[in-house]
């Protein structure tokens, strides 16, 4: 398990808005934690894989999609908090996410 700080919620919080301004070309400016990533950005669930892909290589985390499946299935990332929210649960529990 790792520990979540501060400006590790920065740096995630961050590279989210980033990869989804790049992904959806729209200006970051006009991301925050409320977007909705359909609604507001047109975009994807395979946005969100490519994402988490990312996450468990940049952070060395070893997480099954089938774990965050789960997850999602009774907690939807709808919004880009929402995304930061999961990702950093990916971070700190890795397989034992919490339900």
């Amino acid at each position: 398990m790792t520990e979540i700080t501060n400006a590790m919620k920065e740096e995630v919080s961050s590279f989210v808005k980033e990869y989804f301004a790049d992904e959806c070309e729209v200006e970051i400016s006009g991301i925050n934690d409320g977007t909705l990533i359909i609604e507001d950005l047109d975009g994807d669930s395979l946005m969100f894989l490519s994402l988490l892909e990312i996450i468990r290589q940049k952070y060395d985390v070893d997480v099954e999609i089938k774990t965050i499946g789960k997850r999602l299935m009774t907690k939807p990332a709808e919004t880009i908090g929402d995304v930061v929210d999961m990702v950093l649960l990916v971070i700190e529990y890795g397989e034992n996410i919490p339900e």
